[in-house]
């Protein structure tokens, strides 16, 4: 291998283009190839849609990964992080300076790349792994939906909801901004959780955000018989206040 090999997971935004940083379009543009993550190797994924507005189709190569798997550390994800691994390694072996990884939102936030970087680094301990940050879905959510996520001493409260809305109902309860990742097929539970805690009146959603069928909404809007949503759908339930500066 060369003297020098860098592995940079870049985050690309939530699915806008136009939401790439300037430093992330530069590193994926110099990098010798830029990976992305693929359910199937002949179905474009978020992050490959928004590669392409930056980066020549030629210097882009798929990898598969288990993003639909909901089994916890399955069988099937490892072998798929193994074999993504080896696609690094091997573009190093033939020479490759540097290798990107675009991961939708942020690489350090619930990203595909974190299981990527430690399984290259196992296989190949000299090289560099870097991370740009990318705009997240929260925050894309809050410009667009008009919603301070925090504000004075305000807390925030991150999480995914996979496996149902109990830690989401205990995060409701206090004083946090809550903002719930993933939560699509719990809508109707994440629903009933919202009102229960008295906090659907400011909550919004966001599913498929920056892709031309995105819906950003007030959670009331769902009404009753709440339907499934989008897998990458989050939420934002404000902190509770009581006047400007009230939490300074």
């Amino acid at each position: 291998m060369g003297a020098s090999r860098t592995l940079v997971g870049v985050g690309v935004g939530p699915g806008d283009p136009e939401q790439v940083t300037v430093k992330a379009v530069r590193r994926m543009r110099e990098a010798d190839v830029v990976l992305v993550p693929v359910m199937a190797l002949d179905e474009p994924g978020r992050a490959e849609a928004t590669v392409r507005a930056h980066v020549p189709g030629d210097r882009i190569e798929r990898v598969v990964f288990a993003l639909n798997d909901r089994g916890g550390r399955s069988e099937r994800r490892v072998r798929a992080w193994d074999e993504a691994a080896r696609t690094v390694l091997a573009h190093f072996e033939r020479g490759a300076a540097t290798v990107a990884f675009a991961t939708i939102g942020d690489p350090n936030i619930y990203s595909t790349f974190t299981y990527l970087a430690q399984t290259v680094r196992e296989g190949d301990p000299g090289a560099r792994i870097e991370t740009l940050p990318g705009i997240t879905a929260m925050q894309d959510l809050a410009a667009r939906s008009g919603r301070v996520l925090v504000e004075g001493t305000e807390p925030l409260t991150l999480m995914p909801v996979v496996g149902g809305v109990d830690r989401l109902r205990e995060a409701l309860d206090g004083e946090a901004t809550v903002v719930a990742y993933k939560f699509g097929r719990f809508a109707a539970d994440t629903v009933e959780a919202l009102r229960g805690s008295g906090r659907d009146g400011d909550a919004v959603y966001g599913s498929r955000l920056g892709l031309p069928d995105e819906e950003v909404a007030p959670v009331g809007d769902l009404g009753d018989g709440v339907r499934d949503l989008p897998y990458l759908s989050t939420l934002i339930a404000p902190a509770r206040r009581n006047g400007r500066g009230g939490k300074l």
